[in-house]
């Protein structure tokens, strides 16, 4: 599962929507096979930035093994403009994070699987469960429909 985002203007490609759409094919281009693609939504940063995000996900294919993904993520990336320096959170044109793995847990220096977030954050929750609902946290063993409805349930009234 890959979580896409942009809340950067593009110069050739424009606003943040439609760099999401450019980073689709630009993914099927590098040859990963995506096998569902969720909504495209709008989201409220985290961090210092002030843009709104657009947030997506993509159930991808590929051959290659967790750190050669994050290689050719990182190399479209940096095709799309993003530079990976200055502060955390920042505006950024496009970021592609690998969020889970059907090989389970992956973790080395440059790369964690699942990422450590991701349960925390509705922004990947929504459209990843949206599109594979059934999918399983390795670490957890909850499925995404689970962990986004953890999220966004409303708490009950005090007593």
């Amino acid at each position: 599962m890959i979580a896409l985002g942009s809340n950067q203007r593009h110069v050739r490609f424009g606003p943040p929507r439609a760099v999401l759409r450019a980073a689709l094919i630009a993914l099927q281009a590098a040859g990963l096979e995506l096998e569902a693609i969720s909504l495209i939504i709008d989201s409220a940063p985290l961090g210092p930035s002030q843009r709104r995000y657009a947030n997506a996900a993509a159930v991808a294919t590929s051959a290659q093994g967790p750190r050669a993904l994050l290689a050719l993520l990182q190399q479209i990336e940096r095709r799309f403009g993003r530079k990976r320096r200055g502060q955390r959170w920042r505006a950024r044109t496009l970021d592609l994070d690998v969020v889970l793995w059907q090989g389970g847990v992956w973790r080395d220096k440059a790369l964690t699987i699942p990422h450590p977030e991701f349960r925390h954050r509705l922004f990947v929750l929504g459209p990843s469960a949206a599109i594979a609902p059934e999918w399983r946290d390795p670490m957890t063993h909850c499925t995404l429909r689970h962990l986004r409805a953890r999220l966004t349930r409303r708490n009950a009234a005090p007593r």
